[in-house]
């Protein structure tokens, strides 16, 4: 296979981003594909991050080990938090009856967390507050995510009082930034990062609200055309929701699909003028798009199952990643940096107002 370039942006979703780590670490197998850049959001920063300290820390295939290395790192630190850490921060932050402790232990943990969430802010907590993302970003194999080598990454965060999104990348790219980008404002205070430009110190909400992930920093002529999504949210559910939770699952997909929907309908009206010779291609850039997904993976579980899942739910996870990439290498790999893979006109067809 001759070497090939590509752009990766990464969705957010929770505890699902393991789909992504399984996604990322068969990637790492063919030395062929170069990543030039990554762009992610919320659990896609996490991973985009990781991969990128990792890559960035060594060349060729040492950088391949080291981005490999921190992704097993970051994960399991996320599945004993699951199990373990936040359980105990929380109940230490909120003391329960043993009666009620008994009961929690015989329901899934992200239901009563879930529930706590509506009653208890993240600011209840006073001086008892921390965030457990710091620790483990901090502690990762490579954790420089502002080093200069390795692709370029772009993590998204939304700004709590502007409400619009923020791109930290470069030697903005700190620890802070990807918690950041990954703030759920129902478990998390925000996280407070001086704007370079003002001075003024702003605070910043989970990237998915504003951009999950940002397209547009990838638009630049010095990356390739071929951008490569990996989604965590289902596009269609074909399934009418009926019971509350279904319902909020599906306004939540919804929600976080919304951002990354509006920059691809952009996109696909770019391309549409392209084809139709109305654009010079000198202006403007014609993406090509790829995509790798599971929606009946994803059908199968619920925004609930994004906050506390298991190590045995993560290893899951990351199986059905490792196994959706090999089958879009096997498909595809003869599409890169030559033709779209995936069709955007499924999702925008198009429509004539004369």
């Amino acid at each position: 296979m001759d070497d090939k370039s590509i752009n990766l942006a990464l969705q957010g979703g929770g505890a699902h981003g393991a789909f992504t780590w399984g996604v990322l670490d068969r990637l790492l197998d063919e030395h062929w594909l170069d990543i030039a850049a990554v762009s992610g959001a919320s659990a896609g920063a996490l991973n985009g991050a990781a991969l990128k300290a990792g890559l960035g820390a060594h060349s060729g295939r040492a950088g391949r080990e080291a981005a490999r290395r921190n992704l097993d790192a970051l994960w399991t630190q996320v599945g004993e938090m699951s199990d373990n850490r936040v359980i105990r921060w929380m109940q230490s932050l909120m003391p329960m009856p043993r009666g009620v402790q008994r009961w929690t232990q015989m329901v899934s943990p992200a239901a009563w967390l879930d529930n706590l969430t509506r009653i208890f802010s993240p600011y209840d907590y006073g001086p008892l507050y921390n965030n457990p993302l710091g620790p483990l970003l901090r502690e990762l194999p490579y954790p420089d995510f502002a080093c200069p080598n390795g692709p370029a990454l772009f993590i998204a965060a939304t700004n709590v009082r502007t409400g619009r999104v923020r791109v930290f990348t470069g030697q903005h790219a700190t620890p802070d930034a990807v918690m950041a980008s990954a703030c759920l404002p129902t478990l998390f205070q925000a996280v407070e990062i001086p704007d370079p430009e003002t001075g003024q110190i702003e605070a910043y909400w989970d990237g998915g609200y504003a951009a999950n992930p940002a397209l547009f920093p990838m638009y630049g002529a010095r990356y390739p055309r071929d951008l490569l999504i990996v989604a965590l949210n289902p596009l269609m559910r074909d399934v009418l929701p009926r019971t509350p939770v279904e319902i909020a699952d599906r306004v939540n997909e919804i929600s976080f699909n919304s951002s990354l929907m509006g920059q691809l309908r952009a996109v696909n009206f770019v391309k549409r003028l392209f084809a139709e010779g109305r654009v010079e291609s000198s202006g403007m850039k014609n993406v090509l798009v790829h995509l790798i997904d599971d929606d009946a993976l994803m059908n199968d579980l619920t925004a609930r199952t994004k906050l506390m899942p298991g190590p045995g739910m993560l290893a899951t996870m990351k199986t059905a990643g490792q196994v959706a990439a090999d089958r879009f290498l096997t498909d595809h790999a003869d599409k890169l940096n030559v033709s779209d893979s995936f069709d955007l006109s499924q999702l925008f067809p198009a429509v004539s107002f004369d």
